[in-house]
């Protein structure tokens, strides 16, 4: 790593500027600049130190004036920074107000946000075509995706593995229906097929590669970068799935222009109020729903139900319902934990349809007897 040199603008826009600066980025760090702060975006986080590229090279900074015990607000890859010029150790002061932020919900019980990646233009959600496809994984990946205000995009990897382009294209079909309004873009590392199309997409911009272990991210990352950064293993035979070749997020530079943050595969991926990133996924049903009959449709038996209809006639697989409920109450139960008005809401929606229940049955003893 190298020391950096005293902070002037036009230094700032000829060292940041392959990792995303723009004017924008210098009026937000004005404020700082009288405190004699540096300008740099963390290209790394690890365990409370970061490393962080400024006009005068990368450098090591420790976190801890960040708030560190707050999840939600500690120092993420992608984020811009205001960091000491020198120090033993140097310190990062603050952050820059976020763009976005791709945010999951942790496995602790605390009811945490975990934000994997900020700033961020475009999520690249990898799937590997060498498995079946889990339509509801890409579903919860879309709906993260949109809630953090990027513009997802659905990388279907492992393209040369496909037999033939008949099913190729059955399979991106299969995508473009899951994920409206979304590019669906089937790609080969090996070959090289379909990246033209992809770099051009992340170009000029900052992208997070995202997907379970062994979609083939690491694999990506290189092909976009042009070299081997990213260490890559190969899959199980058994499952298609990988280790975790990439242990912290890392942003890089793409030679063509734009920023990559590479992530660990996920395991888990868990919704953190993200409804408007669900109702996004489900666009149709969102629609549909505005025709029902009753505002607060449950979409389960009431009569006039346009989404039901739509089941009935064909034009709305069961399947999406079935997934759309689920991310919808999933997603309520997260923000019910720390929402005392929710809660009290969704224990009364509980003692309703327990009310209905109870007096549909009566009705039918009634008619038994």
């Amino acid at each position: 790593m190298t020391s950096s040199t005293a902070f002037s603008p036009s230094s700032a826009f000829s060292a940041l500027a392959p990792y995303g600066w723009d004017d924008a980025w210098a009026d937000q760090f004005a404020p700082h600049e009288p405190q004699g702060l540096l300008p740099g975006r963390v290209i790394r986080v690890d365990r409370g130190q970061c490393d962080v590229v400024t006009p005068g090279g990368v450098v090591r900074a420790d976190t801890a004036f960040v708030t560190p015990h707050d999840p939600m607000r500690v120092v993420c890859t992608g984020d811009w920074v205001a960091v000491e010029p020198a120090g033993n150790p140097r310190y990062v002061r603050t952050y820059l107000p976020r763009r976005t932020a791709f945010v999951r919900s942790t496995s602790s019980e605390r009811s945490e946000g975990q934000i994997l990646a900020a700033n961020v233009d475009h999520a690249i959600i990898a799937v590997s075509l060498a498995v079946e496809l889990d339509l509801g994984r890409v579903e919860r990946f879309l709906a993260l995706a949109w809630e953090s205000g990027a513009q997802p995009v659905v990388v279907l990897t492992k393209a040369d593995l496909v037999p033939d382009a008949v099913t190729l294209g059955h399979l991106v079909q299969d995508v473009e229906t899951t994920a409206p309004g979304v590019p669906v873009l089937p790609v080969s590392s090996l070959d090289g097929a379909g990246l033209d199309t992809l770099t051009a997409v992340v170009f000029g911009g900052t992208s997070v590669l995202l997907g379970q272990s062994g979609a083939g991210k690491s694999t990506l990352a290189n092909a976009l970068l042009g070299e081997d950064v990213m260490d890559v293993r190969t899959t199980r035979d058994a499952d298609g799935k990988g280790r975790h070749t990439t242990t912290t997020r890392n942003l890089l530079a793409l030679p063509g222009g734009g920023v990559l943050i590479d992530t660990p595969g996920l395991r888990g991926v868990g919704l953190w109020d993200a409804e408007s990133g669900v109702g996004r996924v489900f666009a149709e049903i969102e629609e549909l729903a505005a025709r029902c009959r009753f505002h607060d449709c449950a979409h389960e038996s009431e009569p006039g139900c346009a989404v039901l209809g739509a089941i009935e006639d064909g034009a709305l697989p069961e399947r999406r319902l079935d997934s759309y409920r689920k991310l919808m109450r999933e997603n309520q139960r997260i923000v019910a934990r720390t929402d005392a008005r929710l809660r009290a809401e969704i224990k009364r929606d509980w003692k309703r349809k327990g009310a209905q229940g109870k007096a549909a049955m009566e009705a039918k003893r009634g008619r038994w007897a």
